[in-house]
């Protein structure tokens, strides 16, 4: 049965708000002007609303919702890529709201993979590891391998297919063997083989004990691979829809 101790996120009644432009101007110049003569009006938008949840290690969460639900930014919120404008996030312990830390075991493909695209696979990840230096290149030959890519490929970045493209992506979320995993719609441009692999990899994630946090409009593959499904819908983490098959 799992402790306090495996609560790996913690999120306490957090919102993300913005303040958008009331019309649309398509000239920058125009905005510019606008906002200097204090003409332009804005409107409070509210991107996240009220978010209250606790996830544990081991555990796999999907998040099923329309475009502009809200489910990336959640995940956004969640990595420290933007900060909640009220509430508390606790990642590990430790509270990443408003700046004061930063996740630092979390690996993440969020929207579209982006690489240097005259590196290799191989030395876009091996650039990417020199930065915390926590894996061995052989350790990076595996994970590249595990994806079903192969690492002395001497093809460039900008010559993979889109597949291989989000292969890589997959790759570079988890060869670091993070603690937390953020998989943003992880089987875009896949074939049924490739569905078939992240299944794999997810589950052998949470064997690991990485908490999983998953979003795609797969309905099927999202309850094949994930413990919990919830909902979100206008920036609300709604009703949880039931213990998915995975």
């Amino acid at each position: 049965m799992a402790s306090d101790k495996d609560t790996i996120i913690k999120v306490t009644n957090a919102a993300v708000r913005f303040n958008m432009a009331s019309e649309r101007i398509d000239n920058l110049k125009e905005y510019f002007v606008k906002l200097i003569k204090r003409e332009l009006m804005f409107q409070e938008f509210m991107a996240l609303k009220d978010i209250n949840f606790e996830v544990k290690r081991g555990e796999a969460w999907g998040l099923i919702g329309t475009n502009g639900s809200g489910k990336t930014m959640l995940m956004r919120m969640i990595a420290g890529l933007i900060y909640p404008t009220q509430g508390r996030v606790l990642i590990q312990g430790k509270e990443i709201s408003g700046g004061k830390a930063y996740p630092v075991n979390l690996g993440m493909l969020i929207e579209n993979p982006a690489f240097l695209d005259g590196y290799t696979g191989l030395n876009n990840l091996k650039f990417l590891a020199s930065i915390n230096q926590r894996v061995t290149e052989q350790e990076i030959r595996d994970t590249i391998t595990r994806v079903g890519l192969d690492a002395d490929d001497t093809r460039k970045y900008k010559k993979y297919s889109l597949g291989m493209k989000q292969r890589l992506g997959i790759a570079a979320a988890i060869f670091e063997h993070p603690d937390i995993l953020i998989l943003d719609e992880p089987v875009n441009a896949l074939d049924e083989d490739g569905v078939a692999l992240v299944q794999q990899i997810i589950e052998e994630e949470k064997q690991r004990g990485a908490l999983i946090l998953l979003s795609c409009h797969d309905r099927e593959f999202l309850e094949g691979a994930s413990d919990v499904l919830y909902r979100m819908k206008a920036g609300v983490l709604s009703e949880m829809l039931g213990e998915a098959q995975g």
